[in-house]
């Protein structure tokens, strides 16, 4: 193997590894917005809210993709939010948490 494949090969190695980290702080940061906005109309405030927010982040270790965090927001909201409005808020929350995490990069 030349070293200019291996140089070549080390470089995807990086980025692939630099866009895993970004996509898992993303998901991690409109997780913990997700959080936020469900203690609010849950009521939460101060050290409750943020407590709050810690566990729907921590929701996300259970299994793959999200529907482990929307099941948790759902179960604890219940009739207080519609399925569909959770979703939209999702990937309403998903392109804020990427724009805060790019600016915090630069």
């Amino acid at each position: 193997m030349s070293d200019s494949f291996k140089d070549r090969e080390k470089g995807f190695e990086n980025k692939y590894a630099h866009d895993a980290e970004l996509q898992f702080k993303v998901e991690a940061r409109r997780n913990r917005l997700l959080g936020e906005w469900a203690a609010d109309l849950l009521g939460k405030e101060g050290e409750e809210k943020a407590a709050y927010a810690k566990e729907v982040v921590k929701a996300d270790f259970e299994e793959a993709g999200d529907d482990d965090v929307r099941r948790k927001v759902e179960g604890d909201l219940g009739e207080k939010v519609p399925a569909a409005e959770i979703r939209a808020k999702m990937d309403a929350l998903m392109k804020v948490a990427k724009e805060q995490v790019m600016k915090e990069m630069d």
